[in-house]
Order: C-alpha cells, then structure tokens, then sequence
C-alpha cells in the first residue's frame, strides 16, 4: 500500500466537477477502494469461517503423522493445495469427511485408475483436464445469467463437512453474501439440492423460504429465483446456482430453461471428476509426503 500523502490545496487541486465519475456520482478513486476495502473484508470473512475447519485439520494430520505441530501440518496442506490448484478449505474439508487411510497401504485409495473428463462444451477452446475448478464455476454462472440475461446470480458447491458454500456471484450485495456464505434450509437452492431439480421461487410468497432469507433476498431486488442443481452421474448434489430476477413469477424461456439446465448437467459431472480425480490426487501426495515426514530424515519408509 502507498504511503499516505497529504491532499492537494484547493487552489492548486483538481476541480471536482472535472473528475470522472461512476454512475452514482461517486467518484472513480473512491468507488475503486471502497470496492478493494470490501473485497478485504469478505475475503477476511472467508478465511475466519474456513479457520475452525482447517484448524480441524492439521489437528487430524498432526495425530496422524506424528507431526511436531500444527504449523508443520498446515504447511503440508498448503504445499499439496498449491500442488494441484485447490483452495486449501476445500483440501481441508477432504481430509476431515474422507475416512483415513489404512497406514497398512502405501495408497489412500488403492486400486483407483484414470477417468476420463467429460466435456464442458461452454467453455469451447478449455481442455477439460486442464481447466481449473474455479474457471469452471465462474464461467457456469457466467453464462447462464448472459444467456437468461439475469441480473444477479450466485453459486455454491456442496462441501461434505460444511454444506452448500458460496463460491462465485455476481450482482449482489455485501449482506447478502454474508448471510448466504453457508446456506442451510429455508431457501430455493437448498430445495433444489434436496430435490435435485431446477426450482423456481416467487420469493415474496413462497412458504418454502424462511422469514429472514427472505427479507435478504426481497432486499437486494430479486422477486423470482430460479435454482439449478448440479448433478453427479449418480444423481448427487454437487452445486448449485440461482438465477435473481427482478420481477414476481418472471420464468425463463425454453430455451433458456433447456440450456441453463444443460450447463448445469455438464458442471456436475465434471464436478464429480474433479472430486474423484484431481481432489484423490491431492490427498494421495498428502498422505505420501505425510507418510515421508512421519517416517524422518534418515530413515527409509517402509511401504
């Protein structure tokens, strides 16, 4: 951050009038750091709720491979993450819900082979073994609200030990993704993940949304929600996006309809490979580099 400098005179600053401006009046400057402030806090957010879960976690590898704290522990997670481009939360949350490895195995997951990624066929040009988790989900809600011309939308993926976790939005408010950075019941998405299909929300009426969500979500201007499960090929719930429009009982075309849904099957099951691919692969080079500190300098690891 640049040091501090102190402001121009009147007589020798800029005319105000002659500073560009946004569209509400606030000048450009000001709106770019009220808006980096903002991402601060957010981001300040999101690292106090996933503290307990990561926290979790070291202590689970710190027991599990002898480890001399839990700084050791963190910087393990935090190697592998980086390794194969995960967020750390997401390593976490897999160490904590995936049952432990049998310490009689030199594998966490023996006998597990290759599996061929499906294809993400809105996002022409991306290979989709070599495509990154989060492009992925930006560009789902991405489109699907240029496709639906939706104002405002957000994301979230099932995570096994915190639930539906917000991901990725656009068009929405600081409260908003507060309240929401966890979404439990009394919402269109959190149906939409139980039933496992699309579900549209007239958010002023409908009994299925709580009091208090509903005030959030009458707040920043959505008056219909439409909710698309993400699907593994089994049927599990994987994500889910919601689409916010402005008006009461506003629906989506057919062909709207049919191809947000069809976004939302090729994001699932790529989602599901992700998960058995890329995110085993992580905790397989976990539990080999654990496996290399437990045993310690010197010694030969026995597999």
């Amino acid at each position: 951050m640049q040091e501090p400098v102190d402001p121009p005179s009147a007589a020798h600053g800029p005319d105000p009038a002659a500073v560009p401006t946004d569209a509400d009046g606030t000048q450009n400057g000001e709106s770019r750091e009220i808006d980096r402030l903002r991402r601060e806090v957010r981001d300040l957010r999101g690292k106090l709720r996933a503290h307990p879960l990561i926290s979790h976690a070291q202590g689970l590898l710190q027991e599990r491979y002898r480890l001399p704290d839990a700084e050791a522990a963190f910087e393990l997670m935090k190697r592998c993450s980086q390794q194969h481009n995960l967020k750390l939360r997401n390593l976490a949350s897999a160490v904590v819900s995936v049952p432990r490895p049998d310490d009689e195995r030199g594998l966490w997951f023996p006998g597990r082979s290759g599996r061929t990624p499906p294809p993400l066929k809105f996002l022409p040009g991306h290979r989709p073994d070599k495509v990154n988790r989060s492009t992925v989900l930006k560009q789902v809600l991405h489109q699907a609200l240029a496709f639906t011309e939706a104002p405002m939308g957000d994301l979230q993926t099932m995570e096994p030990a915190v639930g539906l976790q917000m991901e990725h939005h656009r068009g929405l408010s600081e409260e908003f993704l507060d309240f929401f950075a966890v979404v439990e019941e009394g919402t269109s998405c959190s149906l939409a993940a139980r039933r496992r299909v699309r579900v549209v929300s007239d958010v002023a009426t409908d009994p299925a949304v709580s009091e208090p969500a509903r005030e959030m979500i009458l707040a920043v201007g959505s008056r219909t929600a439409h909710s698309m499960p993400m699907l593994s090929p089994a049927g599990r719930t994987v994500g889910v996006f919601s689409l916010h429009l402005p008006r009461s009982g506003q629906d989506l075309t057919r062909v709207q309809a049919t191809a947000v849904e069809g976004m939302a099957a090729q994001a699932g099951r790529w989602l599901e490979w992700h998960q058995q691919t890329i995110l085993l692969n992580a905790l397989e080079d976990l539990h080999r580099r654990g496996r290399d500190l437990r045993s310690g300098p010197g010694r030969r690891r026995t597999e």
